[in-house]
């Protein structure tokens, strides 16, 4: 695996120009941000409260890493470009990667999309597990220069000026007994995640804390371990089952090594998936295809059933603050929090990544300003797509516009005509992969497929 601290400056970076950055958080979002913020800043200091393993194990301030996780082909691009070789070494160790259509099985919205033809953008997709992708970023981002994480450290406030205008450092409190010290910083970045201070933070200042947009989507996630027997799902790598207005369930089956698969359960309101084993299986049965719970009930199961709950998905509006202190900025989650029913949060962190270096690149001056507008824009199109889809729900309390419900009954004809057009079903792969805009969709080719598609349609049972 190459290293990446050797590699020659990116022309799209700034050369260092001294000073200190403090990020706290050290997930994957935070792990970007320091990656990129030490393009700029001769050192940057990562802090987390957790004692960050050696190996691939889980830890407590990740709990969903004991659960299904993908990188979207936009969030492999961006791992491409701040950690090259990093995937290519995650393949090399035998990290299943999905590079044709016939190695899975993807049914948004109860709709088993076309499994045939290749499909036209090369990005391959990588399944890791979530600790072992986070270990790997975070030794590279260790050895960056002028890079030091701390782990079992936690932030209890900001330091500011006296009236409150800038942030200069952070206070943190070490769990090994040390106690409370000052970090002194010129930039101080929250990617705590979507329970950030933040918020309680700016509110202890004066400021007016951003509004919240939120969709009570109340989910349930039940996750195992298991072992298969080599092809016991044919060619097939991951099998993605979206829940439709008539089953508000779905499901995740991921291969994370040759043998080794998670499977993941989902449920929203009122259709939770249980944790016993019996009730794990049986839930699974009516969401899964025949011969994939064929294979599930001969899998060999490696650990216990492990649930986690998922409130709402949360947007906190911060590019429309009309005031903000200077030296403090928000990342990935503690942004946006996706339903992580779809995979966003990863690759959406990479692409506030590509914004933040953007706009480092512009200098110093309203650097919050100019960076919660960049992340706003990287963020709309995964928002909406998600937000879409949970509102396609009845279980889902929320308000439904005309435009909502307009583009719910284009995207059930749109996947219901590429469940039989490989074209059809690329162009969606394309969006719900963030790799276009959504607009594509609407093209005049696109809809005309769309509409021929369900003129030739059978009926189909749901």
């Amino acid at each position: 695996m190459s290293d990446d601290t050797a590699r020659p400056h990116d022309p799209k970076e700034p050369r260092a120009r001294g000073g200190h950055c403090v990020v706290l958080g050290a997930g994957i979002a935070g792990l970007f941000a320091a990656r990129v913020l030490s393009g700029t800043f001769d050192r940057v200091t990562v802090v987390d409260r957790d004692t960050l393993p050696e190996t691939d194990e889980n830890r407590r301030g990740v709990p969903q890493g004991r659960h299904a996780h993908a990188i979207l082909p936009a969030g492999t691009r961006g791992l491409q470009e701040m950690f090259p070789g990093l995937l290519e070494g995650l393949e090399a160790a035998g990290v299943p990667v999905v590079r044709e259509p016939t190695e899975m099985h993807f049914a948004p919205g109860g709709h088993p999309l076309c499994q045939e033809g290749r499909y036209a953008d090369p990005t391959p997709t990588y399944q890791p597990t979530r600790p072992q992708l986070e270990r790997q970023v975070r030794a590279r981002v260790r050895k960056l220069p002028g890079v030091e994480i701390i782990d079992r450290c936690e932030a209890a406030g900001l330091v500011c000026t006296p009236d409150g205008t800038r942030v200069t450092g952070v206070r943190v409190v070490h769990r090994d007994a040390r106690g409370e010290r000052e970090l002194t910083a010129d930039l101080v970045v929250d990617a705590t995640g979507r329970g950030g201070r933040t918020t309680r933070w700016l509110a202890d200042l004066g400021y007016e804390p951003p509004r919240e947009d939120k969709i009570p989507v109340d989910i349930k996630y039940v996750s195992r371990t298991l072992r298969l027997a080599p092809g016991a799902l044919g060619r097939r790598k991951v099998v993605i089952v979206g829940a439709e207005p008539g089953r508000p369930t779905g499901a995740t089956f991921l291969q994370h090594q040759q043998d080794r698969w998670m499977l993941t359960l989902i449920g929203y309101g009122g259709h939770h998936p249980p944790t016993d084993p019996a009730g794990f299986l049986e839930f699974a049965k009516p969401v899964l295809p025949s011969d994939v719970f064929e294979a599930l009930c001969a899998a060999e199961p490696l650990d216990d059933p492990v649930a986690h709950r998922y409130p709402a998905s949360v947007r906190r509006r911060y590019e429309r603050l009309r005031r903000f202190p200077e030296g403090l900025l928000v990342f990935g989650d503690a942004i946006c929090s996706f339903n992580p029913v779809y995979g966003q949060g990863m690759s959406v962190a990479a692409l506030q990544a590509a914004a933040l270096r953007e706009c480092l690149a512009q200098g110093p001056d309203r650097l919050s300003y100019r960076f919660f507008r960049a992340a706003a824009r990287r963020i709309e199109v995964a928002w909406q797509m998600a937000v879409g889809s949970d509102l396609a729900l009845p279980q889902v309390e929320g308000d439904r516009p005309l435009p909502v419900r307009l583009t719910n009954a284009w995207f059930e004809r749109l996947l219901t005509a590429a469940e039989r057009d490989p074209a059809l079903t690329q162009e969606f792969v394309k969006v719900s992969s963030l790799l276009s805009p959504p607009l594509i969709l609407l093209h005049p080719v696109t809809v005309g497929r769309v509409v021929l598609g369900n003129l030739r349609r059978t009926p189909r049972a749901r």
